[in-house]
């Protein structure tokens, strides 16, 4: 490797880029979930392009140079915003249908480009795929195997596998709100947005010398999504571990294990490895250090950004039973919320009474769906009503005042067993049942 082939390093990092956009897929998924936002998308991608350029991880801020700028799209469908792409400086592939189904041949061009792009002369630090199809998959792991970073823009819930390859990882919900706005970068997952907005700090926050093991720290109140933007107010980042821990916490796009935090505590302070963390351990020294985040001890312990995440987003738990085996096996392969069949049923039929009420909005309809959950006195996070929300919407079915919570139950039910069989999971008749009784909470049972 030549020193000007060198991966970036230090305090100033620009990494070299290739972005490929798989615009069909990107714009039927975001239509779904939020029509303005598709169209955001689809008419100004030289604004979304400009937010992309700066970002900031666990390692510090970082900006990048996008040298390929590559869009696919089925020019007999979507050549009205061919020109937006052109003008804003995209190579613009038109892939129209090949076959009876209407299948482009979006795919295959832009993993041919991509692949060309990883022998090519100039070393691309970083690949942006922008698309929630999962058979990009293999391609995202020969970036990974060239040690090159790779970043995944989703339009709708991706497969766990696809995720799990990316360095980094823009949901849905983020990357609606990264095209309608100009200053909502801060909310993206690591590596594409700036710092997210930080939450209150803790007033009474008081040094522990130890806490149980299966402790719970209160988030900071209140949420980020509740309060105005001029309430929110930064702690001053006291110490390098105090830093990276909130930048990485809260570029994440879900709650982080203890380990994992532990680890960025020790990259950005190597004499903690030496000196230990105090009374209390390490769950209790963050605590004490970085009274920003939430935090539970309880096994395998997690910690989470309380502007956006809660004790109720946390994975693989069932809140209010035992889950059974099959449960858990769901929630670990899919990522499927891990809510009890009573959870999911105030949380289905909270967001079909809200539909009666409200004409669906994806922010707004979710905040009070969340917030009627919590009244009710159901463990559900506002990221988990996001999901159920988008995987519904992504499977097919229209948010109207006509919608029954058992409408909501089937599409969501049928959209889970398919990420189980896309997961390669072996499905008997009676797992199936089993499934979708418990996601349809119980209102499949009839």
């Amino acid at each position: 490797m030549t020193p000007t082939d060198a991966p970036p390093s230090g305090s100033d990092r620009r990494y070299r880029c290739a972005l490929f956009v798989d615009f069909d897929n990107v714009y039927i998924g975001l239509r779904r979930l939020d029509p303005d936002a598709a169209e955001a998308f689809a008419t100004d991608p030289g604004h979304w392009l400009s937010e992309l350029e700066q970002g900031t991880d666990a390692d510090g801020d970082f900006s990048r140079r996008f040298l390929v700028r590559a869009c696919y799209l089925n020019p007999s469908v979507f050549s009205r915003y061919r020109p937006n792409f052109t003008r804003a400086g995209f190579q613009v592939v038109d892939c129209p249908s090949l076959t009876q189904q209407g299948k482009s041949s979006a795919d295959i061009n832009l993993v041919l480009d991509a692949v060309d792009a990883l022998a090519a002369a100039t070393r691309y630090e970083e690949f942006v795929i922008v698309s929630a199809d999962a058979d990009f998959t293999p391609l995202a792991l020969r970036c990974r195997a060239a040690d090159r970073r790779v970043t995944i823009i989703t339009a709708g819930p991706a497969a766990s596998a696809y995720r799990a390859v990316a360095d980094s990882v823009i949901t849905a919900d983020d990357l609606a709100e990264l095209v309608t706005s100009s200053a909502l970068a801060n909310s993206l997952s690591p590596g594409l947005g700036e710092q997210p907005a930080q939450a209150p700090g803790r007033a009474d926050a008081r040094p522990s010398e130890g806490l149980a093991p299966d402790a719970v720290v209160p988030s900071p109140t209140p949420a980020a999504d509740d309060a105005e933007p001029s309430t929110v107010q930064a702690r001053p980042v006291t110490t390098p571990a105090h830093r990276a821990i909130l930048q990485r916490v809260r570029s994440a796009d879900r709650p982080l294990p203890l380990g994992v935090v532990a680890q960025v505590a020790q990259k950005a302070d190597p004499t903690l490895a030496t000196t230990g963390w105090g009374p209390g351990g390490f769950f209790a020294w963050l605590t004490r250090t970085v009274p920003e985040v939430g935090a539970s001890s309880r096994p395998p312990g997690f910690v989470w950004d309380p502007a956006r995440f809660g004790e109720a987003d946390l994975p693989g738990a069932v809140a209010d039973t035992d889950p059974t085996e099959l449960q858990q096996q769901v929630v670990k392969v899919t990522d499927t919320p891990g809510l009890s069949q009573a959870n999911y049923r105030v949380l289905l039929e909270s967001l079909a009474a809200d539909l009666k009420v409200h004409p669906f909005e994806r922010a707004a309809t979710s905040k009070r769906v969340r917030n009627v959950c919590q009244e009710a006195g159901a463990a559900v996070g506002r990221s988990t009503v996001d999901y159920v929300i988008a995987c519904v919407l992504y499977g097919g079915l229209e948010l109207t005042s006509a919608v029954s919570p058992t409408d909501l139950a089937a599409a969501w039910a049928d959209y889970v067993v398919s990420l189980c069989r896309g997961a390669r999971m072996e499905l008997s008749p009676g797992d199936v049942a089993a499934i979708r009784s418990w996601v349809g909470g119980g209102l499949l049972d009839r």
